[in-house]
């Protein structure tokens, strides 16, 4: 049982460890985000909805199909989401890469040493 957005955060990275996954997750949230923009601007607020259809069709075709695990939002639904934001905000400045290795990387050579 995870108990701290620390230790969720290194499990949701894990979970994304393809990078097929991570750019599924980028490109279906962008298309969200957009789409949210979108239904603002017009007013169209009944179609909200359809802007978290499109992130998470994306993201568990991500997880179904390349990763083959269970989307961590069935079980972490707001630390889920918080995180795929996170997670894109780290794609997007280019530091990605780095806090894999900070985290997830670092984490497996430490499971290996115990």
């Amino acid at each position: 049982m995870i108990t701290s957005y620390r230790e969720f955060w290194e499990f949701y990275l894990r979970e994304h460890s393809k990078p097929l996954t991570r750019i599924l997750h980028f490109v279906g949230t962008s298309l969200g985000i957009v789409l949210l923009i979108w239904f603002v601007w017009r007013g169209q607020w009944y179609y909200i909805p359809l802007c978290f259809v499109c992130g998470y069709a994306f993201a568990w075709f991500a997880h179904f199909v390349v990763e083959k695990n269970r989307p961590a939002t069935f079980q972490y639904p707001f630390w889920s989401f918080i995180s795929d934001y996170k997670m894109m905000f780290y794609m997007a400045t280019g530091r990605l890469e780095t806090e894999l290795e900070r985290t997830v990387r670092n984490g497996d050579q430490q499971e290996v040493r115990k």
